[in-house]
């Protein structure tokens, strides 16, 4: 029976761990600043928005939100991020994704200051990441990272296999996965919906970071003997409850953790960690554009 990571409880440690930086930017009269940018009416990223928001509100940090009509010019949500990247108390922006069909994903994306970037998406932060000199690592990979090194999980030589190539998650992912650094120095295999005998480069692998998107997809039988499992998927299913539904993983949670070493839930797992490391690069960039220097572990 594989050990669950607790993604709730790690988080909380890293949110706990902020506290001290936090504390040296205000004494030196600079509360660090995330804004967040919807232009949305999907009630999920709305709600993603809010939590955002609210961790905000728990840890300190100056949470600024800006909410514009889904059917705007595109040209509103542009100058809302020129705006904010002007805004001296703004340290991070956030543009909450999906934005509608008629705005432009990727100029939106690259008219983010660099500096600003707490995601890690324009194409200079890919860039210094890839090259192994990240200003900030996207959030959701950093935090599988922030999991493996909490609960021990040996990366250096060990068989890694990240199922999904998205910018978000996948490729950044792997990227981390194979650099000379702690939580790194695996060797990485990317695989996707045009691999061939995925179940092969399972079956091989001391660590899966499942990130497809397709629920319950990767099976105990796919899986080796005491491998790390770590899902980042998060996927609505119809179910005979309340709601209607339930959030389910990737992975088919009750099969693959008879079979892992260590398995991440679904929620609880890689979900608390996203969040987390949104504030953690709030307070680095907090830090980078003013000089004054803090201590992140």
């Amino acid at each position: 029976m594989a050990d669950i990571i607790d993604g709730k409880a790690v988080a909380a440690d890293v949110r706990e761990s902020l506290s001290d930086s936090i504390t040296t930017l205000k004494d030196a009269g600079v509360t660090p600043g995330l804004a967040t940018v919807l232009m949305s009416d999907d009630p999920a990223s709305e709600t993603y928005v809010s939590m955002k928001q609210r961790d905000c509100e728990e840890v300190g940090v100056d949470g600024i939100h800006v909410e514009l009509d889904a059917d705007a010019p595109a040209q509103e949500l542009y100058d809302t991020v020129d705006e904010l990247n002007a805004d001296e108390e703004v340290h991070g922006i956030l543009v909450q994704m999906p934005v509608p069909d008629h705005v432009d994903t990727r100029r939106v994306l690259r008219a983010i200051d660099p500096a600003k970037d707490v995601d890690g998406f324009h194409p200079e932060n890919v860039g210094r990441l890839v090259a192994g000199n990240a200003r900030f690592k996207p959030c959701t990979p950093h935090g599988v990272q922030k999991l493996l090194e909490a609960y021990d999980i040996e990366t250096e030589g060990a068989e890694a296999v990240v199922v999904g190539r998205s910018d978000i998650v996948g490729k950044p992912m792997a990227n981390l996965l194979i650099q000379k650094a702690p939580i790194g120095n695996a060797t990485t295999t990317v695989c996707h919906s045009r691999t061939q005998d995925l179940e092969g480069h399972l079956s091989r692998a001391d660590i899966v970071i499942a990130a497809a998107g397709r629920p319950a997809f990767i099976t105990g039988d796919m899986l080796k003997e005491g491998a790390t499992v770590v899902d980042v998927g998060i996927n609505r299913v119809d179910a005979e409850n309340e709601k209607g539904y339930e959030l389910v993983g990737d992975v088919a949670y009750e099969s693959a953790k008879e079979v892992a070493g260590a398995i991440t839930p679904v929620p609880g797992g890689v979900g608390p960690m996203t969040r987390a490391m949104l504030l953690y690069n709030t307070v680095q960039a907090a830090s980078q554009q003013t000089g004054i220097e803090i201590d992140l572990a």
